[in-house]
């Protein structure tokens, strides 16, 4: 089994818990944390924007990121939110195997 980690920003500390807890409730991601109040810089339609936003990130399987990054564009307010997918190359054995039994292809 491969194992990713998915970045995911989000415009809320709201929509963050929204989306790592869908995540987690369909087993799309074995766990999610959220980091709240980051400040993010970015070019938007010609702009520079100052935003404040939340991170999520999500621990699933690689077979599974289709699906999560799908699911989380249902429930994203943002037009093109980021969503990025970054494998998992070693770790911590049980935990490895954690992320594999607690998800599923739904």
């Amino acid at each position: 089994m491969k194992a990713n980690v998915v970045y995911i920003t989000a415009g809320s500390i709201e929509e963050a818990r929204k989306i790592g807890k869908e995540l987690v409730s369909n087993r799309l991601a074995a766990g999610a944390n959220i980091i709240e109040d980051i400040q993010s810089f970015y070019w938007w339609e010609g702009e520079i924007h100052d935003e404040r936003e939340a991170i999520v990130i999500a621990k699933t399987r690689e077979d599974l990121v289709p699906k999560l990054i799908e699911k989380v564009k249902s429930l994203h307010s943002y037009q093109c939110p980021c969503i990025v997918s970054l494998p998992i190359l070693d770790g911590h054995r049980p935990f490895l195997d954690w992320i594999e039994a607690e998800t599923r292809d739904v």
